[in-house]
């Protein structure tokens, strides 16, 4: 677009401009270039000759966009299909993806792939973790020099086997037919940005795999590079959305390929060919987890983290807990039987499906949406998934935890039963589950040890001074009969 190419390109009869990468011209595009503006002017100065634009990934803000800037809505616009049948696509969670991902490329030896990282520093060390396991692996990111940048793309296109570990800096243009798999060892920055670079696998219209492993973390990552960013705030909230609508498709129990046409407006029929259509997860009622989690974020004030959440849950005894006396809370190990992978897994889920978000400007605070009162009062349900190794940490820790130390005898079992009658009728009147009154164990201590005065229910495990103050006088008249 300088003015000497345009004077020469004006000497010749150019019938026809063709703009790839289209969605850069859009400042709702997942790759916005200010360069690309300059390219509406082409119909000023070549009035007789058509444009046509395009690009694989643009969903309907950016298509708009492109409309607007590049054709002043004068166009028509042509949609294909976005569905590529020969990409098997699945999502892990992150925790131990290094070991997960030299498990994964073991079967893949001789094979070439891309593994897409968050960061430079992340980038580098997943090169060296996998030059060190054998693998011929290559770090590309926008830190290396050019001619490095050049050697390494050069070394991609003609080898069979090397693996390209990199930054979103890499791919743009690239056109290898057999590159057999994409990973992502951190969270995309939406699904259009996700779209495209699965998109460099099975262009030779052979099976090709995509995987992404994924952890709370990065999401944080990526809601600071938005939020932080210098981009209007109307942008930052619709990459806030698109970003919701990533975890959204790394959450869903359902058909993977669904939830990603259903972004871009197509309609679709289950593959059979993702992680979730080959072995369906277990989809339970997690409501009263559900509630317990709100009601630990609703009485620590809206203003902690999932770590600190889930040892109020768990009933962790750590300084940060005591000094601010959250030890004394109603919801205080109220999921003392609750394995850690579980409760994180359901607090992503329930950011996913937006019943919860992180507030970034209150260091990832975790906070309350107005849909979490539908589950509070019992008028929606929590449906979530759990994997095989959540639901065996789970069992095993509940059974470890609930496990009572001395047999009770006749007597004292009734009372316990007599206890759990009067946890219930309190459950009932609050509106909550009932062991966020007292878990089991609790009770099963309280009717062993029967404590005669205040200062004995105090000792029992599980039982904090707010709930001394809410609940001896109801539970005492059953100790002393």
């Amino acid at each position: 677009m300088t003015e000497r190419m345009i004077a020469s390109l004006q000497r010749l009869p150019i019938g026809m401009f063709v703009i790839d990468e289209a969605h850069c011209i859009s400042k709702w595009g997942a790759d916005f270039r200010p360069a690309y503006e300059a390219l509406s002017e082409l119909k000023t100065h070549f009035p007789n000759a058509r444009l046509a634009a395009f690009t694989a990934t643009a969903d309907k803000a950016t298509r708009a966009d492109i409309c607007t800037n590049l054709f002043n809505r004068e166009c028509d616009v042509t949609l294909t299909g976005f569905d590529r049948p020969n990409l098997s696509l699945a999502v892990e969670a992150k925790s131990g993806f290094k070991d997960k991902l030299l498990e994964y490329l073991e079967s893949k030896k001789g094979l070439s792939g891309i593994i897409y990282c968050l960061s430079r520093k992340e980038t580098e060390e997943v090169a060296t973790l996998l030059q060190q396991n054998g693998f011929n692996a290559v770090a590309y990111h926008a830190g290396k020099s050019p001619e490095y940048r050049k050697n390494a793309q050069d070394k991609f296109m003609t080898e069979k086997d090397v693996v390209m570990v990199a930054t979103i800096a890499f791919g743009m243009g690239i056109d290898k037919p057999d590159v057999r798999y994409v990973i992502h060892v951190g969270l995309p920055g939406s699904i259009e940005a996700f779209y495209q670079e699965i998109g460099r696998a099975g262009r030779d219209g052979h099976a090709s795999e995509t995987l992404m492993y994924y952890g709370f973390q990065d999401l944080i990552k990526r809601q600071k590079m938005i939020f932080e960013s210098t981009s209007s705030e109307q942008f930052k909230l619709l990459e806030y959305k698109r970003l919701q609508a990533l975890l959204g498709y790394c959450e869903t129990s359902s058909c993977r390929r669904l939830a990603l046409l259903s972004y871009f407006d197509e309609d679709s029929e289950a593959c059979g060919n993702c992680d979730n259509c080959l072995n369906p997860p277990k989809v339970e009622d997690y409501s009263a987890l559900a509630k317990l989690i709100i009601t630990t974020i609703r009485e620590t004030g809206q203003s902690f983290g999932v770590v600190h959440i889930i040892d109020v849950l768990r009933g962790a005894e750590n300084e940060k807990i005591k000094t601010r006396s959250h030890h004394l809370l109603n919801s205080f190990g109220s999921a003392s039987s609750q394995s850690k992978p579980l409760l994180q897994t359901l607090i992503r889920q329930m950011i996913a499906f937006d019943l919860l978000r992180v507030n970034l400007e209150k260091y990832g605070a975790i906070e309350l949406k107005g849909s979490t009162q539908a589950i509070m009062n019992g008028e929606t349900l929590f449906m979530a998934r759990a994997n095989d190794q959540q639901h065996k940490s789970t069992s095993t820790q509940r059974a470890r935890t609930n496990a009572p130390e001395i047999e009770l005898d006749g007597t004292s079992r009734n009372l316990l039963q007599e206890l759990k009658n009067i946890r219930l009728q309190i459950a009932r009147q609050e509106g909550v589950p009932a062991f966020v009154i007292f878990n089991d164990r609790t009770l099963h201590e309280i009717a062993l040890n029967r404590p005669k005065s205040q200062q004995e229910f105090l000792q029992i495990n599980g039982v904090g001074e707010k709930k001394l103050e809410k609940y001896y006088a109801i539970f005492s008249p059953a100790l002393e009969s």
